[in-house]
């Protein structure tokens, strides 16, 4: 994927509720890997775990599939037979971009991306569902039903990887992780107004949960068995394993 830098808030400006548009869109890897600690290994053991883990004759969901980077490596290591990966955006201008992509790899799985809202996703025959960091930016009222209706939808033996921004159960907790992130963005070159115009961008789009909160309802729902594989600051990724 050929990289623009993300210069969306290096200027002052009236800053309102981020999206994902074509501004988005043309800057979003080197915005995502500039923004989120390990992003290019999160989604190399997302593809190894969707390689582990994916059945014959299944499909496999990449549940806001952006630009396909997931869907992508899950492609790379998928050998099960007959198993269709199928990616979902509700971002028109990501969803095009990301059918480019998808058109310039060569895999013998095939790769349908779909631009829908994921609520609208019909989850049948899945052995593995992805959602990275995609959950974060849906109507914490909506987390519930969704996680359930995964869960309906994998076959035994099936899994969701879920990554999320997460906060501490504790104000002091909590604004360290945060100080400790924006110093990794500091340190991957964006500027304070660039992090704080961002930070108010997304106060009333990014509704995160704490870790408690996303085992409780993962539990809730039936998975039995929480992995937790990755974390660094206030970002982390799990495996949800439904066993029968």
């Amino acid at each position: 994927m050929n990289s623009v830098k993300d210069a969306i808030y290096s200027q002052p400006q009236q800053v309102g509720s981020f999206t994902f548009d074509h501004q988005v869109a043309e800057v979003f890897p080197d915005m995502i890997q500039r923004s989120v600690p390990g992003y290019m290994t999160i989604v190399d053991n997302i593809g190894q775990i969707c390689g582990k883990y994916a059945q014959p004759n299944s499909k496999v969901f990449d549940l806001g599939c952006s630009l396909g980077a997931v869907s992508l490596a899950a492609s790379k290591y998928i050998k099960a037979k007959n198993c269709q990966i199928i990616g979902v955006d509700n971002s028109a201008p990501m969803v095009e971009r990301c059918k480019r992509h998808v058109q310039g790899f060569k895999s013998d799985n095939p790769i349908k991306i779909i631009h829908d809202h994921i609520q609208n996703i019909e989850l049948t025959q899945a052995s593995v569902v992805v959602m990275n960091f995609t959950l974060q930016f849906i109507a914490p009222e909506q987390r519930h039903t969704i996680i359930d209706r995964i869960y309906q939808g994998l076959r035994p033996g099936g899994v969701l990887i879920l990554s999320e921004k997460i906060k501490h159960t504790s104000a002091t907790g909590n604004e360290l992780l945060i100080d400790l992130h924006h110093e990794f963005k500091r340190r991957n070159g964006y500027s304070e107004l660039e992090i704080s115009q961002k930070r108010s961008a997304l106060e009333d789009v990014m509704k995160t949960d704490t870790y408690e909160t996303h085992l409780e309802r993962l539990t809730q729902v039936g998975f039995t068995d929480v992995i937790r594989w990755f974390s660094c600051f206030n970002f982390t990724s799990m495996v949800a394993i439904k066993t029968s």
